[in-house]
């Protein structure tokens, strides 16, 4: 019998002797024992080492498993998403489809892969404790620390996934009988988290010992921050609707947040909020995303990562857009869902809801601005740093995405049954305004940019200087020629934008229409000369094209083209491709999340978002003042005071989705509030198509998920296994619904 159960617990029993071959220096037969490795300086800290090896990778693939996004190989049959989206998934395949890997590591069955830590982190405890080598006890003791937060971070990551687990803080031998082990409470494994995360802060704070400070290229390493962060994530999920059963309150959840938030802000952390060059981000949200903290020896740029978990992505390959060369795969493409997410600038939620069960029909919020024909202009910053949307800029060093004539040029009569014109045409003034739809008095809007070109001959070169403009329609103005007579022409040498200009028996001034979007330049004649109407389309390279047709165009087959719309921007640098890898990565913790977890306890144990509380070190905040001090860091302007518990929960959770997009959060955010259901059954995306004149968009859903019911709140344990201790023990330890 004792077999059978080894065979499923061999994750934490096997190996025990024989670990860490990739590190040690092994004796001859490739075994060595634990005297030999803690009687040894550099063998410790190899095997401590080795406590390392199953990190967390964090990556965007959670964001194609939950109502962030819908990923290209969603009718790839074989593919962990195909089989995510239609319910396929069960508890005997679950684990083949590595459902936490990614591009750069397969992390496989995550039982496994965590618990394997969990093995080394409790044989290294037990055996540095009595090991006589040459260390001081402020070395051993940081030592210990640093494997008890990283046994914290991995239990934290199994109760995250699965619930109950069993908990195994000491070695376990080959004749441990597993048959009478049981899976722990989640609150049991939490308090075991706290109280490795608190024995880790127990270490001196000295370099040698456990301390706040990176030394000597010691990004990677567990610091009291990761401890404070692991702390702090844990005590929100243990106080959470899924989680809860009274053991840890909201109020317990505040106390820690409150001295985890305190903590690192006393100690030299705080939100990045340096304003980038703009060729190289948006804005400090943006720049933020690709700093690679990993290379960032001792947090000289970035003092808001806790701790990255990664290295760099390749974002431009694996989810990244069909016109960068070597693209591989458009990834996870944003849903609609998350687009609506996004508030206007002016702070007030763009879409609030859907009026039907398909989110084809949006509630939009009048006091917004926001606007169904033009639904991308005048968003959230976070907005422009994380999607890239229809008329995106793609490249920031390429100049603004909008209507640009600033090469030369020539002002050319067309011939084509016209009356010819004199070589001198004359004095040439242009002038750009917007297009005014009431034209029942005038068709100009607001001027936007003047040229004037004196004594101009036909053919001369010109530069014509309107800067940049948003979508939209634009009229072209030239007044003042000498010339009256034939139809002419500008052509701008960077983009084939053509105007056309009527003259023949007007004289005075000579309009163009040029309906504008990005990337679509249409020019109509406003005259008699009908004739001279052609719409002219142009592709700038540093723009996204996602209308059918376009160069990034939706697709629903394929792996390269997105499947909603949008593609991730996020992480991403517009620079980074076959020769340049500039992508960011996605952090394991961040102080930002520290502020938002605070915020979460805070108004859910006391009901007021407003109540100020203290932190510690005379540090004083409300719910409202955390979550404002994200919002102030992106450039959004405050919550509005006086919000109700209920109301406040809407524009917290909303806000949580919106700076953690992409992240992994989500994914675990909906499970542990209970609303599965309410939010990854229906995803929707936007198609996009050009008539000529105007951008249309039509909203459209994809079929109907089938991961959404409470099953899918936990991940299965794998049934061969399951079915084994059942039989031994008595003891279902399957999750509900698997």
């Amino acid at each position: 019998m004792r077999k059978y159960i080894f065979l499923f617990f061999s994750i934490i029993a096997s190996g025990l002797f024989s670990s860490c071959s990739d590190i040690l220096d092994l004796q001859n037969d490739g075994r060595i024992d634990m005297s030999a490795v803690f009687s040894d300086r550099f063998k410790t800290m190899g095997y401590l080492n080795s406590c390392y090896n199953t990190l967390p990778h964090p990556y965007t693939d959670y964001s194609g498993l939950c109502d962030e996004a819908e990923e290209v190989g969603d009718n790839v049959s074989g593919s962990k998403f195909c089989a995510w989206y239609t319910g396929s998934l069960n508890a005997s395949n679950f684990g083949g489809y590595n459902i936490d890997g990614n591009p750069w590591y397969g992390v496989g069955e995550t039982w496994t892969y965590y618990y394997n830590g969990i093995r080394k982190c409790n044989v290294f405890l037990a055996n540095i404790k009595g090991a006589q080598i040459d260390a001081t006890s402020e070395e051993k003791a940081g030592w210990s620390a640093q494997a008890y937060t990283l046994r914290a971070l991995y239990y934290l990551q199994l109760i995250k996934r699965y619930g109950n687990v069993p908990l195994y803080t000491s070695p376990v031998d080959v004749n441990y009988d597993f048959a009478k082990d049981k899976k722990a409470k989640f609150s049991a494994v939490v308090k075991s988290i706290l109280a490795d995360c608190d024995s880790a802060l127990a270490a001196p704070t000295t370099q040698n010992g456990f301390p706040w400070e990176l030394y000597n290229n010691q990004v990677g390493i567990m610091s009291r921050a990761v401890a404070y962060a692991i702390k702090s994530e844990t005590a929100t999920y243990a106080a959470s609707p899924l989680f809860a059963d009274g053991t840890y309150t909201w109020a317990d959840a505040a106390k820690i947040n409150a001295e985890a938030l305190s903590q690192c802000l006393t100690h030299d952390y705080s939100l990045y909020n340096t304003t980038p060059s703009p060729t190289d981000a948006q804005n400090a949200y943006a720049k933020y995303f690709i700093i690679n903290f990993n290379a960032d020896n001792q947090r000289t740029q970035d003092k808001e990562t806790i701790y990255q978990g990664g290295p760099r992505m390749s974002v431009w390959y694996y989810n990244g857009l069909p016109s960068t060369p070597g693209q591989a795969s458009a990834g996870v493409c944003p849903s609609q869902e998350l687009i609506d997410s996004y508030e206007m600038a002016n702070g007030e939620p763009a879409i609030t809801g859907y009026a039907d069960a398909n989110h084809l029909v949006p509630v939009i919020n009048q006091q917004s601005g926001y606007s169904e024909s033009n639904p991308y202009e005048g968003r959230d910053p976070r907005f422009y740093a994380s999607i890239y949307y229809n008329g995106a800029v793609r490249r920031l060093d390429a100049g603004t995405a909008g209507m640009k004539f600033n090469a030369t040029a020539s002002f050319t009569e067309v011939t084509a049954n016209c009356p010819s014109w004199s070589t001198n045409v004359g004095n040439l003034t242009f002038t750009l305004y917007k297009w005014n739809k009431d034209y029942a008095t005038t068709l100009k809007g607001a001027p936007v940019a003047t040229n004037t070109f004196v004594n101009y001959t036909d053919n001369e070169e010109l530069t014509l200087t309107f800067d940049a403009q948003p979508a939209g329609t634009y009229l072209w103005e030239l007044s003042n020629p000498t010339e009256t007579v034939g139809v002419w022409k500008l052509v701008d040498g960077t983009s084939n934008a053509v105007s056309y200009f009527a003259g023949g028996e007007v004289s005075g001034n000579y309009f163009s229409r040029i309906a504008y979007a990005p990337n679509v330049y249409t020019s109509l004649v406003q005259n008699a000369h009908e004739d001279w109407k052609q719409p002219v389309q142009v592709v700038p390279y540093q723009l996204v094209n996602t209308y059918e047709g376009g160069s990034e165009g939706i697709m629903q087959t394929g792996w390269k083209n997105t499947r909603t719309g949008y593609y991730i921007r996020k992480f991403n640098h517009y620079a980074s491709g076959l020769t340049n890898e500039a992508d960011g990565a996605v952090r394991l913790f961040r102080l930002a999340e520290l502020y938002m977890n605070f915020a979460e306890s805070a108004y859910q144990s006391n009901g007021n978002p407003d109540q100020k509380i203290t932190l510690g070190a005379g540090i004083t905040m409300s719910a409202r003042d955390a979550v404002n001090a994200i919002r102030n860091r992106a450039g959004m302007p405050d919550l509005p005071a006086g919000l109700g518990k209920d109301a406040f929960e809407t524009r917290y959770r909303n806000e949580r989705r919106i700076e953690f997009a992409f992240e992994g959060h989500r994914f675990f955010d909906v499970r542990r509030w209970k609303i599965l259901n309410q939010t990854d059954k229906v995803v929707s995306g936007m198609k996009i198509t050009w008539d000529g004149s105007n951008f249309k968009y039509n909203r459209f859903k994809f079929s109907d998920r089938n991961s959404y019911t409470d099953k899918w709140l936990l991940f299965p344990l794998d049934q061969g296994n399951v079915n084994k201790m059942l039989g031994f023990t008595g003891i279902n330890w399957q999750n509900p619904g698997w």
